[in-house]
């Protein structure tokens, strides 16, 4: 696996080894030593899996302290934009963020350490997502801010009549509205 340093410092994106052949292909899509000498001991808990539609988008999310999560994401089949958000008050980084597309085909991953928002947008039919997490789900500690929060300024490559939001997302407010929790 290669893990690629990216624009906000902790933000990885992963690309692994593909072994491929006329009967198909073969990857190691997580390993704990390889992972742990490039970014570090994280103890990830629990695995989930989303399927969505094209024009599905599901963010900006993250939990507040005690619970906030580290991710490690990939998407399985079809193709989305992925963004992470820092939301450290205290890093050089505070409010910017990374986009990159991961796709079944490009079989990319991206790390997300705890302080961070974070959003897809599926570009392709439907899009499966698979992601470990190192923190319970806690309900009264889900919080985010809105997919298009002008401060942030994320360029989605949609126009917003083309984005399908929950009815949580259509709630979230701007970052600058919000109580900062990290």
């Amino acid at each position: 696996m290669q893990f690629i340093k990216t624009n906000i410092p902790d933000v990885f994106i992963i690309e692994p080894k593909i072994f491929g052949d006329d009967r198909g292909y073969f990857f190691e899509s997580f390993n704990q030593k390889e992972f742990e000498e490039h970014i570090g001991k994280i103890n990830f808990i629990q695995d989930n899996e989303s399927k969505s539609s094209k024009g599905v988008l599901r963010g900006l999310h993250f939990q507040r302290p005690p619970y906030t999560q580290s991710k490690l994401l990939r998407c399985i089949e079809g193709e989305v934009l992925d963004v992470a958000v820092d939301l450290r008050q205290d890093s050089p980084t505070y409010k910017q963020h990374l986009s990159v597309v991961l796709s079944g085909d490009n079989k990319k991953q991206v790390f997300i350490p705890k302080g961070f928002a974070h959003g897809f947008l599926v570009l392709s039919e439907t899009a499966t997502i698979a992601y470990k997490v190192d923190q319970y789900y806690a309900p009264d500690y889900d919080s985010g801010i809105a997919w298009n929060d002008i401060e942030i300024n994320i360029d989605w490559g949609v126009s917003p009549e083309d984005v399908q939001l929950s009815e949580k997302d259509k709630n979230l407010k701007a970052l600058v509205e919000i109580e900062h929790p990290f």
